[in-house]
């Protein structure tokens, strides 16, 4: 770049500024790189607490995981080796307390626990934290905070787990391996392993996760791994710093990624905005620059100022953007604050180097191609004004756009498979609406040819300018839709899951029943009126074959498969098929005493690949069940009854090690007689489907609510689309009113005038995002939920009318002034 260039740029900056020529411009630019910076600077701060101190996420060097103890040569090969170790169990119970019974989520943990970190605990709600090196004496509890506020319940207070009772030693506020408490509904609850045996609520075939912490000198602990590796069972897993959390990994990476994408409707909105916005300080520079083409500026120098221009500028709203990404960030942090027990590290510099670059690709594809139109201004427009500015390209305007699109889409996604798939319905969708546009502008067109006075002249506006039409109706609609969807249609798919709810579905689950247990709980249930609970057999297993194929979590590629051949499977028994499923392949077992096979729910054989006459072979209680599959059941998951995705006759896995597991329907009446059952039943762990749902629900509204924080950027976006659009044709405005008013038109007519073609152009944008809401809405329900969809008119109410009230009005108000000025000052300003 020559002196003279960065001369000429710097004095037309200044003058720009001064004139508020870029302050639409740069707001759209803000709103974009805010919103982009704000989701980065979130994720990165999450990232970081899950990365950081890389031992303190298993509490050791290494972890051995299993629904059993490891083997007793485990812990004496890590001795000989010099290692440190620890025992931990994990397992969902119910506490008593003086408000009655709470779920919990116990972890027992023995004397040398924590290896790696160290556990933080308060002596009341508003004492400093401090620090400890070992977890609670015997005969002592420690408690998260919450749980204390759920129990109405003081520090030093008893509490009843199991069969024995617990003091409330101090509160919990940190400890290193949580894991994947970050998301746990139920409160923790930590005590010493030594009195694990008073509680009576752990067996052998209880649901328990038992893990031995180990840690020691690094070039011991890679020897310990070696040895371990080749000798490990498939129902055990090792864990090790980096690999202590790839499920929360994982839905962090895909949360990360929606929200990421997410921001790029506001970017898409934005763009409307920047496009609009270029449209308008094109117009605004024409005379300049034809004076400096009378002066003898090239285009090639014009093209390297404005350029330099855009690039200078945004990389200062850019950054500007960036300061607000961070602020906004600090939203979406108090809004999610109770997913997460510490506090979060600070954020790198990175999302800001994401957020700059993001805002010249969104500034360079949006504002660069109707800028491309000065290069092309003849010397004589500075003394012929009839010349007009040249005439842009609509083809490069939305070639540049799709292009700047395409690239942040395919950044921001990840996966390429997916950008692809994603910017495919993207095109689809703009070009769709679009053409939708077009024909609404088309049948405006036509009304108007048939309308009289005002009616006529608001209607004609719109043909008159149809490129300008279609951006400013799109962006509208694109801001109403995202409005739409978050107002209207989430409140209608909730509603719908809800309330399609069957009426006496179970609301409480009872688990961890011992089968010595079984027949008396049968007949307690049977004495307080519940007759109706079937009490059902659970054995666990993991799928390690199908046919002679091994079963490798990493061989599939849907998330959903991967995560299902990972995890260990609720097996059980029956003679008969229970009433909500049906077989929709094969044939079910005569007799009870039928041959080993097994009936497989279908979904999981979709997605797992398996087909009638596989052989599968689960690793159960330490040895191989081998059966073919003879018959596939469509289960009812809705219906809250106890079902289980493979089921066997009682002969193939009716002598193995089971708990057993029920459901019951219980009115709001009859729950004095829960205190009564975990009195008698101190080991079964008590699950309130009521109170779990409410607490799911928290989570998923939390989860919407950082949904709907990131598209305020878009709402208000659409507001900038919508100002934007008007003041872009402000100059061809004052103009056409300027001839008016000298051919006789009143103020009256011309007010009414604007006042249909602003409300024309709101009912065109609502009735195109009401069509485009209903059939996200449609898709969402019976596509992926599986839910009835019901026509909404409160919808179509909201979405059309309210946006043609709202632009009609904002539309008019804001083009008054133009009104007021006489006709001939308007006409001598024009040229």
């Amino acid at each position: 770049m020559t002196p003279s260039t960065w001369r000429i740029t710097r004095r037309f900056l200044r003058q720009d500024w001064r004139s508020g020529e870029l302050y639409m411009l740069g707001a759209a630019l803000v709103l974009t790189v805010a919103a982009i910076t704000a989701v980065g600077f979130f994720t990165e701060r999450i990232e970081s607490s899950m990365t950081r101190q890389g031992g303190e996420l298993i509490a050791a060097d290494l972890a051995i995981d299993g629904s059993a103890a490891p083997p007793a040569d485990y812990l004496g090969q890590a001795t000989r080796l010099g290692l440190v170790s620890a025992r931990t169990l994990e397992f969902p119970s119910v506490v008593m307390g003086a408000q009655g019974p709470q779920l919990v989520q116990v972890k027992a943990v023995d004397a040398p626990y924590p290896l790696r970190g160290r556990l933080r605990v308060q002596d009341g709600f508003t004492n400093p934290e401090r620090i400890v090196e070992q977890g609670p004496p015997p005969g002592e509890v420690w408690v998260e905070a919450r749980l204390l506020r759920l129990l109405e319940a003081p520090l030093e207070s008893e509490v009843g787990l199991g069969e024995t009772r617990l003091r409330i030693g101090a509160i919990l506020s940190y400890e290193p391996d949580r894991g994947g408490g970050l998301f746990q509904l139920a409160p923790r609850l930590l005590m010493n392993a030594a009195d694990l045996p008073a509680t009576g609520l752990v067996s052998p075939a209880s649901r328990v996760k038992h893990r031995l912490l180990l840690a020691g000198e690094p070039a011991a602990v890679d020897t310990y791994t070696s040895w371990l590796k080749p000798r490990l069972p498939v129902n055990f897993n090792l864990v090790d710093g980096r690999t202590a959390r790839p499920e929360f990994e994982s839905a962090l990476d895909r949360a990360s990624r929606f929200l990421h994408l997410a921001t790029l409707v506001t970017l898409l909105v934005a763009g409307s905005a920047i496009a609009l916005a270029s449209r308008r300080l094109v117009e605004r520079q024409i005379d300049a620059v034809a004076i400096m083409r009378c002066l003898g500026a090239p285009r090639h120098l014009l093209m390297r100022v404005f350029l330099l221009r855009l690039t200078l500028f945004g990389l200062g709203a850019s950054l500007v953007g960036c300061l607000a990404g961070w602020l906004g960030q600090l939203g979406l942090v108090a809004a999610l604050a109770d997913w997460f027990g510490a506090d979060l590290p600070a954020a790198s510099l990175r999302p800001v180097a994401v957020g700059v670059a993001t805002g010249l690709i969104a500034l360079l594809g949006f504002a660069v191609p109707p800028l491309l139109q000065l290069t092309r201004v003849s010397p004589l427009r500075a003394l012929r004004r009839d010349l007009g500015t040249p005439r842009a390209s609509t083809a490069l305007a939305a070639l540049g756009a799709l292009l700047a699109l395409a690239l942040l889409i395919l950044w921001q996604a990840g996966d390429p498979d997916l950008a692809w798939k994603l910017l495919g319905g993207v095109a689809l969708a703009l070009v769709t609406l679009v053409l939708a546009v077009l024909g609404l502008v088309r049948l405006a067109g036509g009304l108007a040819g048939r309308a009289r006075g005002v009616w006529r002249l608001g209607l004609a506006a719109l043909t008159r300018r149809p490129t300008f039409a279609v951006l400013q109706i799109a962006g509208f609609g694109l801001g109403i839709l995202a409005l739409l969807l978050l107002a209207v249609v989430r409140v209608d798919l909730l509603k719908t899951w809800r309330e399609g709810l069957p009426a006496g579905a179970p609301n409480h689950f009872l688990i961890n029943i011992q089968p010595q247990e079984v027949e008396p709980l049968r007949a307690f249930l049977h004495g307080h009126g519940i007759a109706q609970a079937e009490i059902f057999p659970m054995i666990r297993g993991r799928l390690i074959r199908i046919g002679e194929h091994q079963v490798n979590p990493s061989d599939y590629e849907n998330p959903r498969a991967e995560s299902l051949a990972a995890r260990e499977f609720n097996l059980s028994f029956a003679d008969r098929p229970q009433a909500d499923n049906r077989i929709s392949a094969g044939q079910w077992w005569g007799t009870p005493a039928a041959a080993p096979q097994f009936s497989v729910e279908q979904g999981l054989a979709e997605t797992l690949g398996i087909k009638l006459g596989d052989r599968l072979t689960f690793f159960v209680s330490g040895h191989e069940v081998t059966a073919p599959v003879t018959s596939l059941r469509e289960v009812r998951w809705d219906s809250f009854n106890v079902n289980f995705f493979v089921v066997s006759p009682p002969g193939l896995l009716g002598t193995e090690s089971a708990t057993y597991i029920t459901s019951f329907h219980l009115p709001r009446a009859g729950e004095s007689m829960i205190p009564e059952l975990v009195q008698h039943f101190p080991s079964v762990t008590l699950l309130d489907v009521d109170a779990l749902l409410k607490q799911v629900r928290a989570v998923v509204d939390r989860g919407v609510l950082a949904v709907e924080y990131v598209f305020l950027f878009t709402l208000a976006a659409g507001l900038l689309v919508m100002f934007a659009g008007i003041q872009a044709s402000l100059a061809e405005r004052r103009t056409e009113h300027g001839i008016l008013r000298t051919l006789g038109a009143g103020r009256r007519a011309l007010l009414g005038s604007l006042a249909v073609e602003f409300t024309a152009t709101g009912l065109l944008a609502g009735l195109l995002a009401s069509i485009f809401a209903e059939l996200t809405g449609w898709l969402i329900a019976e596509r992926l939920f599986g839910l009835q969809f019901s026509f909404n008119p409160l919808l179509w109410v909201t979405g059309v009318l309210g946006s043609g009230l709202l632009i009609g009005l904002a539309g008019t108000l804001a083009t008054y002034p133009l009104l007021i000025r006489p006709p001939l000052q308007t006409l001598r300003r024009a040229g």
